[in-house]
């Protein structure tokens, strides 16, 4: 194994996940343990979202970042993974807020994720909503119309707004940095030229009612709640130069082999940065409102 592998490893082991490589003396094979998956914090926290369930339908949700915008995340992963957060989040209480769409306020859970199935970089939230909310002065619930919670299409176009409203003040307040092939957008004018292009295309929104339920969508995201990337079932084998894992491309599942250090790499990328939160309340879910609701 490289010393560039043996450093990513060493780096893994102090962080939240884990790294443990054990080969077989009779086939040279090996089992490669990376995250530790922390079973029994995700069993808590599916057991403590699921008694918040309330006798309605919920929907699930999910906002994405156009690549360009990505590429920026890749290179400023605390100021753009809270923007996502946020903006995400303010588009869905606010369309939510206004009578023409529910009129109501209502309750989010949202996860962030950052990886696709090879592990690459594409940060992206989950959420889960109950099918409705509550009235402005709290006192009844306004149900959603059946299999439809909100239009996609004006979700769409508030989070687009919010996202490039929020770039240029992380710029002006000088919290955002670019290197390498984004080394020209620390222009404000050509940053500036970037930004008009985005507000252009379509930002993809998805918002559907889960055919299994919302205690379907919870077991799903409490896969990825409290581990890192991919999980240990994925993994296949591991020669002391290459580690090989299960992937799905395009609706199929495949394999992946990649070299040792680019595999650790590409799992590194998704570690947090200190401090930052994978899972975050907000409507009537958030910051006690729960509670007194």
């Amino acid at each position: 194994m490289s010393a560039a592998a043996q450093r990513g490893l060493a780096v893994m082991s102090r962080g939240a996940p884990t790294v443990r490589m054990s080969t077989s003396p009779t086939t040279h094979a090996a089992t490669v343990i990376v995250p530790n998956v922390r079973r029994g914090a995700a069993k808590t926290w599916l057991a403590a979202r699921e008694a918040e369930l309330l006798p309605v339908r919920y929907f699930h949700l999910v906002f994405t970042l156009p690549k360009q915008i990505a590429d920026i995340a890749y290179q400023n992963k605390r100021e753009i993974y809270n923007l996502l957060m946020r903006a995400s989040a303010d588009t869905v209480v606010k369309i939510a807020a206004d009578p023409k769409h529910l009129g109501a306020k209502v309750g989010i859970t949202s996860v962030l994720h950052t990886w696709g199935s090879a592990m690459t970089h594409h940060p992206h939230v989950h959420m889960i909503v109950p099918g409705g909310g509550l009235s402005r002065d709290g006192s009844k619930w306004i149900a959603s119309r059946k299999n439809f919670f909100l239009s996609v299409r004006v979700l769409s176009r508030l989070y687009r707004r919010l996202i490039l409203e929020g770039l240029p003040k992380l710029d002006m307040a000088g919290k955002l940095q670019f290197f390498g092939d984004l080394a020209n957008l620390a222009d404000r004018n050509a940053f500036d030229d970037f930004l008009k292009l985005l507000r252009k295309i379509d930002w993809v929104v998805y918002a559907k009612e889960p055919f299994a339920g919302p205690k379907a969508v919870l077991a799903y995201l409490s896969r990825y709640t409290h581990r890192v990337a991919i999980s240990n079932s994925r993994l296949i084998r591991f020669d002391a130069q290459n580690v090989t894992f299960r992937v799905k491309d395009s609706g199929h599942h495949t394999t992946m082999t990649l070299a040792t250090s680019e595999f650790i790499r590409r799992f590194l990328i998704h570690v947090l940065p200190r401090g930052q939160h994978r899972i975050r309340h907000y409507g009537f879910y958030g910051n006690g409102n729960w509670a007194a609701a």
